[in-house]
């Protein structure tokens, strides 16, 4: 690690008070070394891994870290804060901040390097060190395991010396890591774990690290497969076979999933395998004692994953609906640009064509668009299933989809349309969480997941629907929809601000879903009302605004962005007439404060005026390429037009209101104002 960190990458009294800002002071030592080529760039992929889950960890550490092609060769800077600084964790600011840079193409010997350090943070005699030592040169010499001026003694535990023991191969909290199948009654509960992040250096082997060490003090054998960049070293079959439970602590799939079929599991978030992992024991040890296990192949994780056990119920709920939302979407998109397709062709008297089965002229344009709506309406039938069922998957996993596709259909038999589907989906999730509670005799436990479990909660999901909750929702899904097709004048115009404001907010995160899915509800109906067109019609423009705005801020003002910036807003122009309002998040994640309360009043005002001009929309995605389906379609590129200048405009003065810091100096031979414009915060 000697060529990795340095006293010139220390800085004992880090002043930033930010995490952007702390990132910034760090990595501008890496520039001054070369380490790093691109300043803005490098920071600015720094902040897009921050914006895929923060980096602070219980203990007062940061540990901001990403690749970056602008990274030149492995680096790692270190600051301490007397103040502490927000990078997001649930104990409080961080006075030990890492700032770790791996280049794109990392080999893996520096990175089982930096994976050994991320060990070594779940030390507390090495970060109390830290947080004493004196002097840059010192706090590096701790950093890489040696005393300054003399080698590290042989056998001591720094992460130089343990290396080659922390690679990412298998860990192991017992001797020799092997099956010891004499030990009879008395042998220790064993628990097999897998640990991955995002990235792939840092967390990964925290949690690894964290889950080891409370095995020990639980006085139960934990073996842990580290999933990290540099690759993985499969645990022995033998050791899998041999476990009594499985933890997996990761955030992105587990790779090989099915190796660790049959056991009981506990599947948390890599997070909770670094802040909470003597919980996670005794929720396995827990559900071992009850018998429950996992049955087949398990599939990958969903998109969104249900709610770790620490998290609260509103966080849970969230990530449930999410779970649901994000298997809907495509079908919300396949279904409805095939309907809007056969009404563009056809006429809107198409819903009224015989069955394709029985009627199609090859040569008719009225069969295709005949063909093409009735395609899209079964699309659109499974919405309300779909829905139902990955709610349910989202809480309970595989056994919640049966119950959980039942009670949608259901939910569309009795016309409960999407709040049927939400409530079906909830229910059967906690339907089949209550079953899993139950302790089941061994003899039975093999037909529990694809016999009684699909049985008994399908059968009680179906009384509910049908005799006790059905009807009462019923009626609060045709309330809904008839308020929607009520709404004129000032009110439809202050609805399109919101679901405007809503679009824009976190660019395809929960709230800008919660709006989408609003206004696909609204149209996922044979014959929805103007109402619901005007929403769809407005929400669809509102989520245009932000890349497209982003795209000609870098046109009109390439100076005020990095030219890692620059590039990105090429592609914006084609995310944003594409209706993808995740264009804008690399803009948003490197300048939150600017960026987002622009896009925000740039898509309430196209909104807005997308209510006021009356512009109507079938298709519920497309973007510029379904205008032509669009009633209105001029005034809706007005509206669009005017969002998307005012959040330039916006964006553009608030950039432009940005003061040099004191002392800073344009770059030698370089533009005076991206000079000065690269040496402030990421965020101010």
């Amino acid at each position: 690690m000697s060529d990795m960190i340095t006293a010139d990458l220390v800085d004992l009294d880090l002043s930033a008070d930010t995490k952007e800002a702390a990132a910034r002071a760090l990595a501008e030592r890496m520039v001054a070394l070369g380490r790093v080529t691109d300043l803005d760039g490098f920071l600015a992929d720094v902040a897009a891994r921050e914006a895929q889950m923060p980096t602070g960890l219980d203990g007062g550490i940061g540990i901001p870290h990403c690749r970056s092609e602008h990274v030149t060769e492995p680096t790692l800077a270190f600051g301490r804060s007397a103040d502490g600084i927000d990078f997001g964790a649930a104990d409080g600011p961080a006075d030990l901040i890492f700032l770790i840079a791996a280049p794109a193409g990392a080999d893996d010997a520096h990175l089982t390097i930096l994976s050994s350090l991320a060990r070594q943070l779940m030390n507390t005699e090495f970060t109390d060190a830290l947080r004493a030592v004196g002097d840059a040169a010192a706090a590096a010499a701790l950093i890489r395991g040696d005393e300054p001026g003399e080698p590290a003694e042989a056998g001591s535990e720094d992460p130089v010396a343990s290396a080659g023991a922390a690679s990412p191969a298998a860990a192991t909290v017992t001797d020799d890591g092997t099956d010891d199948s004499t030990a009879g009654e008395d042998r220790p509960f064993r628990i097999v774990a897998v640990t991955s992040c995002p990235t792939g250096i840092a967390h990964t082997y925290m949690a690894a690290e964290s889950l080891e060490n409370a095995g020990r003090e639980a006085g139960v054998e934990v073996t842990v497969e580290p999933q990290g960049s540099a690759g993985f070293t499969r645990l022995d079959p033998a050791v899998i076979a041999a476990a009594d439970a499985v933890i997996f602590a990761h955030d992105v799939p587990v790779r090989e999933k099915e190796r660790f079929a049959g056991k009981p599991t506990v599947d948390v978030g890599v997070k909770a395998g670094i802040n909470r992992p003597a919980e996670l024991i005794a929720e396995v040890r827990e559900k071992a004692a009850r018998g429950e296990v996992t049955s087949g192949s398990a599939p990958a994780t969903p998109v969104e994953r249900s709610g770790d056990s620490g998290e609260g119920y509103g966080t849970k709920l969230r990530k449930w609906l999410m779970s649901g939302v994000s298997y809907m979407v495509p079908f919300v998109a396949a279904g409805g640009l095939l309907i809007a397709l056969g009404f563009a062709i056809g006429g809107y008297e198409v819903d009224k064509a015989p069955s394709v089965m029985d009627h199609f002229m090859w040569l008719q344009a009225d069969s295709w668009a005949a063909l093409l709506f009735q395609i899209g309406a079964v699309a659109f039938g499974f919405l309300v299933p779909v829905l139902a069922g990955y709610i349910a998957y989202g809480m309970a996993d595989r056994p919640g989809l049966v119950p959980g596709f039942v009670g949608g259909s259901i939910a569309l038999t009795i016309n409960a349309g999407f709040l049927g589907g939400l409530a079906a989906g909830l229910i059967a999730g906690g339907v089949v969480i209550a079953i899993q509670k139950v302790k089941i005799p061994a003899a039975l436990r093999g037909i529990m997941p694809v016999v009684v479990i699909p049985l008994i909660s399908s059968a009680i999901v179906g009384f509910l629907m049908f005799v006790v909750i059905g009807k009462p929702i019923a009626s609060a899904q045709k309330g809904m929809t008839d308020w929607l097709n009520g709404l004129s004048g000032s009110n439809a115009i202050l609805l399109g601000a919101l679901l405007g404001l809503m679009m824009c907010f976190d660019l395809g995160g929960p709230v800008n879903k919660v709006a989408y899915t609003f206004a696909t509800a609204g149209i996922a109906v044979s014959s929805p009302g103007d109402s619901a067109m005007k929403i769809m019609a407005a929400v669809m423009a509102a989520g245009m605004v932000p890349p497209l705005a982003m795209a000609l801020a870098t046109t009109v003002r390439g100076k005020l962005f990095t030219p890692t910036e620059r590039e990105n807003g090429k592609a914006a122009w084609v995310l944003g007439a594409s209706f993808i309002s995740e264009g804008a998040i690399p803009f948003a994640a490197a300048d939150p404060l600017r960026v987002i309360p622009a896009s925000m009043a740039g898509g309430a005002i196209t909104g807005a005026l997308s209510m006021a001009f009356g512009a109507t929309l079938r298709a519920p995605h497309g973007g510029i390429f379904v205008v032509p389906l669009i009633g209105n379609p001029l005034l809706y590129l007005v509206a669009i037009a005017a969002g998307v200048c005012v959040t330039t405009a916006l964006v553009v003065v608030l950039k432009g209101l940005r003061k040099p810091a004191p002392g800073a100096a344009p770059a030698p031979g370089g533009d005076t104002a991206a000079a000065a414009e690269k040496k402030q915060p990421v965020a101010a």
